[in-house]
């Protein structure tokens, strides 16, 4: 897929030197033909890896995408320059207007505390709501997936005994829905987090269904029946290394962590973690852009509605 992206945005050159093709705007506005339009709302603190993730996920399509990166307005981003925010990121005040075909939510690392606690919280139930007429599809992930269910479905989290951390191995429960078509029965996928979803609390609500889920993780991937919300409690977005570099950032920072579970071979950090999870990451990306982003958004995106 030709991501249409700002030219001098620093995941550019990283998917450049991968061969995904990547799309300036100068190249695009030749291009007779309508793009389908995607906003990332990132919420993690280490906004340009987390925006390289996901632009590399939303490349393996033939479809062309016009992607917005989203910030909040209402909390001040430490980990991330000013200017690179101000330069590529715009506010929800900046895009409200607009209709778009798809929406990523990402996770955030706030997941002990209450979500009422959440500085951003106000602005972020706000976006969720216009979310309901101005995106077709919105898929949220990990603590996003969380506040995602709280608020549409008050559906509550629960803090875990210890982190969940590593990779772990799911099962497809519902092998002909078109977000997992392709996938194995079982698969691996990555998950850091301190909270959980109860698969009791998603399975009174007849609008919901679970895909895939984990004996260790819990459920994974859960589907609103209409198609227009997904939420993934995992991080299929996460390159190989990303785990590592948490697991030492947190031995740096003396919080004492647990080795990430089925990650390093022979539980040896100096060791590379193997990429186990790469391509079904990368299905169901392309499958969320396909079937309910590319085939069901109406042609006319002005015709979005609830």
């Amino acid at each position: 897929m030709p991501i249409r992206i700002q030219d001098s945005l620093p995941a550019r050159h990283v998917l450049e030197s991968e061969n995904i093709f990547v799309m300036t705007h100068e190249r695009a506005m030749s291009q007779d033909i309508r793009p389908l339009k995607i906003v990332i709302l990132n919420l993690m603190p280490t906004k340009i890896e987390t925006e390289t993730q996901l632009l590399r996920q939303l490349s393996n399509s033939p479809l062309q995408v016009d992607v917005e990166l989203m910030q909040m307005a209402t909390h001040f981003s430490k980990n991330t320059s000013q200017t690179h925010l101000n330069t590529f990121y715009k506010t929800f005040a900046e895009l409200k207007n607009q209709k778009f075909d798809g929406m990523i939510v990402t996770g955030a690392p706030v997941e002990k505390l209450p979500f009422e606690q959440v500085d951003y919280w106000p602005e972020l139930c706000d976006i969720m709501a216009w979310s309901r007429k101005n995106v077709y599809s919105t898929m949220y992930i990990c603590w996003g997936a969380q506040a995602g269910l709280y608020y549409h479905y008050r559906i509550p989290k629960y803090l875990l005994a210890k982190k969940i951390s590593g990779i772990f191995m799911h099962s497809v429960l519902l092998p002909l829905h078109p977000l997992v078509r392709g996938f194995d029965d079982d698969f691996w996928a990555p998950h850091s987090r301190y909270t959980g979803t109860r698969r009791e609390d998603i399975l009174v609500h007849p609008e919901l269904e679970i895909l895939t889920e984990s004996k260790d993780a819990g459920p994974h991937i859960i589907a609103a029946k209409s198609g227009r919300q997904f939420f993934v409690t995992g991080h299929e977005e996460y390159e190989r290394d990303t785990l590592k570099k948490e697991y030492l950032r947190d031995l740096k920072k003396g919080i004492g962590p647990e080795m990430p579970k089925n990650y390093f071979p022979d539980n040896d950090s100096a060791k590379e973690p193997p990429f186990l999870w790469r391509s079904h990451a990368s299905l169901m990306f392309s499958n969320w852009l396909n079937y309910y982003v590319y085939q069901q958004t109406p042609y006319d995106i002005k015709d979005i509605t609830e």
